[in-house]
């Protein structure tokens, strides 16, 4: 029998409370180069992202007025778990996304809890900033 196939890391669940496949999922954002239908499925794909350390996807969906010139990613950072709190959608080209992301750093567990905004552009999603919640 077959290995069955990896969760995707952002802990999307289909209708019956199954975790879906990341290839089925962020996977299909990540790697096979589809756009995101909304904000929040590109949110998740970002966490994703930096849970498989794809600096790549991150880069290319962040938007150009806010997203630095390179970025290097912590390699001793375990990412935990995503909880999406909200997706607001604020009109057709705008939206938010409120999230919380427990990670783990030099045994030290740590939890980030952002509001997220989004802007689409030439029907492709982009993050632009976050407002952490403290």
């Amino acid at each position: 029998m077959g290995a069955l196939p990896e969760a995707c890391p952002c802990g999307q669940s289909d209708q019956r409370g199954r975790h879906l496949a990341f290839d089925a999922c962020c996977g299909r954002y990540i790697d096979q180069g589809l756009v995101a239908p909304d904000a929040e499925h590109l949110m998740r794909s970002r966490y994703s992202a930096f849970v498989r350390e794809r600096a790549d996807h991150l880069l290319a969906t962040w938007h150009p007025s806010t997203r630095p010139s390179d970025l290097t990613l912590d390699a001793g950072v375990k990412w935990l778990g995503l909880l999406v709190k909200s997706h607001r959608q604020i009109d057709t080209d705008h939206a938010e996304v409120e999230f919380a992301a427990r990670s783990r750093v030099g045994g030290r567990g740590q939890r980030l809890e952002e509001r997220s905004q989004f802007v689409r552009e030439d029907g492709r999603w982009y993050y632009v900033d976050g407002e952490i919640k403290s």
